[in-house]
C-alpha cells in the first residue's frame, strides 16, 4: 500500500544512491535494506510492463508445452518475488519455480511471501553463475538486467539453463542507439544522455546494448518499446521495453 512515509524512505535511499564500496551483494543490501518493506509499493508506479511481459511469456510457454502444468520457471534478479503474482492461478500449475537474487533484504521479503508455497524456492545466488539441476522451460529478468554488472554473463547463463525451444523474457529500462537498427525506436539526444546518468546513481545502467544483444541471440521474438511515467517527475517519460524470445531448437 502506497504511503507518504514509505515513499519518503525509498526516495531517501535513492537520493543517497547505491554505495560504491564493497561487493555487489553488499552494495545491494546497503541500498535496498532500508527500503525493503516499501520496495514493492513504490515500484508498482515505476516498473511498468511487468504484467504484460509475463502474460506474453505465459502464452509462449503454453504454446511450447501445450500446458503450463509442471513447467520449470526461473526469475533471475527476482528480489521480493512480487513478479510471480502476475502469473495468477497459473503459478499453482508450475512444477518448480526459482527466485534467484543476491540481495538478502529483498529475498527475506520473498521468503515471507512464499513460505507456504511448496513449488517456489528462493535462493540467494549470483544470476551469472547459479544453475538449476536440470534445464528449465522459461527464464526471465524483470528490471534486473540493468542492475547486473556483468549482464552479458547473466544473459549467457539464462540461455544456458533454458532448454531448446524454451522461452526467455525481459522487461527493463533502456535507451536506444544513436542510429538503431531498422524497426527499432530512436530516442532523442536528451533521453540518451539523461536516463543513464539519472539511474546510474542507484546502480541501474540502461543502455542500447541489452536490446541489441537480445534481438541478435533470439531472432524469434516479440518486442514492444514504450514510454512510462516516473513517480515525482511528472513531465518526464522513461523508455522501457518488453521482450519475449524463444531459444532455437
Amino acid at each position: 500500500m502506497m504511503s507518504i512515509a514509505g515513499d519518503a524512505r525509498v526516495l531517501l535511499s535513492m537520493l543517497r544512491g547505491q554505495p560504491r564500496a564493497g561487493s555487489h551483494a553488499e552494495r545491494l543490501a546497503a541500498f535496498y535494506g532500508p527500503q525493503a518493506g516499501q520496495y514493492d509499493a513504490f515500484r508498482e508506479r515505476l516498473l511498468h510492463g511487468r504484467g504484460e511481459m509475463l502474460a506474453d511469456l505465459l502464452r509462449a510457454l503454453t504454446e511450447t508445452r501445450g500446458a503450463t502444468t509442471g513447467a520449470r520457471v526461473v526469475e533471475l534478479g527476482g528480489g521480493t518475488g512480487r513478479n510471480l503474482l502476475f502469473f495468477g492461478t497459473a503459478l499453482d500449475t508450475f512444477g518448480q519455480v526459482d527466485v534467484v537474487d543476491l540481495c538478502t533484504p529483498l529475498l527475506a521479503e520473498a521468503r515471507r511471501r512464499f513460505a507456504t508455497r511448496a513449488n517456489v524456492r528462493v535462493t540467494e545466488a549470483d544470476a551469472c553463475a547459479w544453475l538449476p539441476d536440470e534445464p528449465v522451460d522459461a527464464v526471465y529478468f524483470s528490471y534486473a538486467l540493468t542492475m547486473i554488472p556483468d549482464w552479458r554473463a547473466a544473459l549467457d547463463n539464462a540461455l544456458a539453463m533454458l532448454r531448446p525451444g524454451g522461452v526467455l523474457g525481459v522487461v527493463d529500462f533502456y535507451v536506444s542507439a544513436a542510429k538503431p537498427a531498422p524497426g527499432l525506436v530512436r530516442h532523442g539526444a536528451f533521453a540518451r544522455a539523461f536516463w543513464p546518468r539519472w539511474f546510474s546513481h542507484d546502480g541501474v545502467k540502461p543502455c542500447a546494448d541489452h536490446l541489441i544483444t537480445l534481438c541478435e541471440q533470439l531472432p524469434a521474438h516479440q518486442l514492444t518499446e514504450a514510454m512510462a511515467p516516473v513517480p515525482y517527475l511528472p513531465l518526464l517519460r522513461v523508455p522501457y521495453y518488453r521482450f519475449v524470445g524463444r531459444k532455437p531448437v
